[in-house]
């Protein structure tokens, strides 16, 4: 089911006709590796926003390639130490980053520090020239669990900004993007996105790049009425499964992704999934409890 166009203040590239790029290299956490979108019939593999817009991007021009190194769980600092330079490596004439998200959610971190380490960030890949596509944070005006670092994220999203219009990079603005402000674009886990919010932020990358494609809105399900029992149930539920495992790993120094590697670590022709693939998420929004953050 689809619904009309809305409106989006992202800022885009004036890119008339076929799209100008060859080799899209994306650095970044979980939220670019695609946690939370699952690829149907694998055991831990994940499709999310970036290979949706490298699937759309490959579709229009021929000798085209795409490289992920995002790894879930990762912070700035590592994001910056292991990932740029093999990005740079790969000569791309597109890069995506996002990064922060992580250091910004965690007690006591200062936004503007961790802005002043993705600016460093920048400025080492302008170096290649390439067009490079940074994200705001989203607005957690609407989740319980994250609400109160809203505050927190406005800033490093002031900041980013002030670092886009520095270095002549394109935002795109999932702060702005309303659609995904709903518990229903979520995984279980409460923190990352489902197929259906990955496909959303899929859609918004590729108007801020100015890409013609066939991505429509897809509805989620109607919010299901629940009792004040079962919702207490349900975070307990949440609890025990996402948040204990998340304190634990905290208190040993541990992270999500230390035993993970980059899914696409070369620039690689894209393989195209399934035409179904989307209705066949659309029907699985409740992932296996047993996920990580």
């Amino acid at each position: 089911m689809t619904e009309p166009e809305t409106v989006n203040d992202t800022l885009h590239v004036d890119n008339p006709g076929p799209h100008p790029w060859r080799r899209y290299v994306a650095l970044g956490d979980s939220f670019t590796e695609g946690i939370g979108d699952p690829v149907p019939g694998t055991a831990d593999e994940h499709r999310g926003w970036a290979d949706r817009v490298a699937e759309v991007l490959a579709s229009q021009v021929d000798d085209f390639a795409y490289a992920n190194l995002a790894v879930r769980g990762k912070l700035i600092a590592q994001i910056v130490g292991d990932q740029i330079e093999p990005a740079l490596a790969l000569k791309p004439d597109l890069i995506t980053i996002s990064a922060g998200g992580n250091d910004v959610i965690r007690p006591g971190t200062d936004p503007d520090a961790v802005a002043q380490q993705f600016e460093d960030a920048i400025v080492r890949l302008s170096v290649s020239g390439a067009t490079i596509v940074v994200f705001t944070g989203i607005d957690t005006n609407f989740t319980p669990v994250f609400r109160n670092l809203r505050g927190k994220v406005a800033i490093f999203n002031e900041n980013l900004r002030a670092i886009a219009d520095r270095y002549d990079c394109v935002v795109a603005d999932q702060w702005g993007l309303k659609e995904i402000q709903d518990m229903r674009f979520f995984d279980g886990d409460r923190l990352h996105m489902n197929p259906l919010g990955h496909h959303e932020v899929a859609r918004m990358v590729l108007r801020a790049l100015n890409v013609p494609n066939d991505l429509r809105p897809m509805q989620p399900d109607p919010l299901r009425v629940t009792t004040w029992r079962q919702a207490r149930e349900k975070d307990l539920v949440w609890a025990r499964a996402h948040l204990m495992p998340w304190v634990l790993r905290r208190l040993r120094h541990q992270s999500s992704g230390d035993l993970i590697s980059a899914k696409r670590p070369g620039a690689t022709p894209v393989v195209f999934l399934s035409p179904d693939a989307d209705a066949a998420d659309r029907r699985s929004l409740e992932p296996d409890p047993s996920g990580d953050l």
